[in-house]
């Protein structure tokens, strides 16, 4: 099936089963890579699931795209742009309606799955709008409250289920930013699973095989 124009470019995956406004899951890359990556996924979760593959707006030099701009300069230290992952959140927010309108998907059954810098972005938009989506897995990310909406602490998460994962031996983002993920969303009243595994940064076999079971859990 050829995939439609709309405002992001990506990849899709039909579901394995004829289903008249199947669940949709969307994929969301980390810095540098692209909608390829993650999509190699896509043929080991569960079929029920439209999957859609995002490639993020920022384009890097000499190749692979990004959700925002990281400064790497020794002389300023590591950040983010917020403006940009900003814009980036609510992008995807304005793509998740666009596409399950254009694919016919069901909109009460909207689920993330981002790594890295896809994480982040999977975060911003279900902490701020939890109303809009059922389950996240997030992989090797972690929880930056500059990026939720000034009023996400008044909404009810008590729906929303999240999987979150870290490499205990992960240099790219420090485990311990991870490790404040459980009490945030315990805070919240969401519904979470969080481990951690002897990698870096990245999906070990244990790992990708604990959220899918995870995903088929809650599926």
């Amino acid at each position: 099936m050829n995939t439609k124009d709309l405002s992001l470019y990506h990849l899709i995956r039909p579901p394995a089963i004829d289903l008249q406004n199947p669940p949709v899951l969307f994929l969301f890359h980390g810095y540098g890579s692209d909608e390829a990556d993650l999509f190699s996924f896509a043929s080991e979760l569960p079929g029920e699931y439209f999957i859609i593959s995002v490639r993020a707006p920022f384009a890097l030099q000499p190749f692979g795209y990004c959700w925002y701009a990281i400064n790497f300069g020794a002389s300023f230290g590591k950040w983010s742009d917020i403006e940009q992952a900003s814009k980036s959140r609510d992008m995807i927010l304005a793509f998740i309606d666009e596409a399950v309108d254009a694919y016919k998907l069901d909109s009460s059954r909207v689920n993330l799955l981002g790594f890295s810098q896809g994480t982040v972005l999977s975060y911003a938009v279900a902490l701020s709008y939890p109303e809009k989506i059922s389950n996240v897995v997030a992989l090797s990310g972690y929880i930056d409250e500059n990026l939720l909406m000034p009023d996400y602490t008044k909404k009810d998460h008590g729906h929303l289920h999240i999987y979150s994962s870290h490499g205990q031996v992960d240099q790219v983002i420090p485990p311990s930013w991870a490790q404040q993920i459980p009490g945030f969303l315990e805070n919240l009243g969401v519904d979470f699973v969080y481990e951690e595994f002897p990698s870096g940064h990245g999906v070990s076999p244990q790992n990708f095989y604990s959220f899918k079971k995870w995903m088929e859990e809650h599926s």
